[in-house]
């Protein structure tokens, strides 16, 4: 059973700011996830129970993904760049 994609406002807007190569890797990836969505070790705990998401760990990008079951949609959230936090 395949999974519809669709995206957030803003995430898309992200999306489409993105390099050639980072979108192609999302892209890869995300063919992969509209198969096979509920994937266990990418599910996200805490305020993002529910979520999931998606590392490109060569460009430092991630992708936060809702899994809509009912209607078979998988919906992009946010894309960006994790910040690590700074210690003083």
């Amino acid at each position: 059973m395949t999974y519809k994609l669709k995206f957030d406002r803003k995430a898309k807007k992200v999306f489409d700011k993105l390099g050639e190569p980072v979108k192609s890797q999302f892209k890869a990836k995300l063919r992969e996830v509209l198969s096979y969505p509920h994937v266990e070790g990418s599910a996200l705990r805490g305020k993002l129970s529910g979520c999931y998401k998606l590392k490109l760990r060569s460009s430092g990008y991630r992708l936060v993904y809702k899994v809509e079951d009912g209607e078979l949609t998988v919906l992009v959230l946010a894309i960006g760049k994790r910040e690590k936090s700074k210690l003083t």
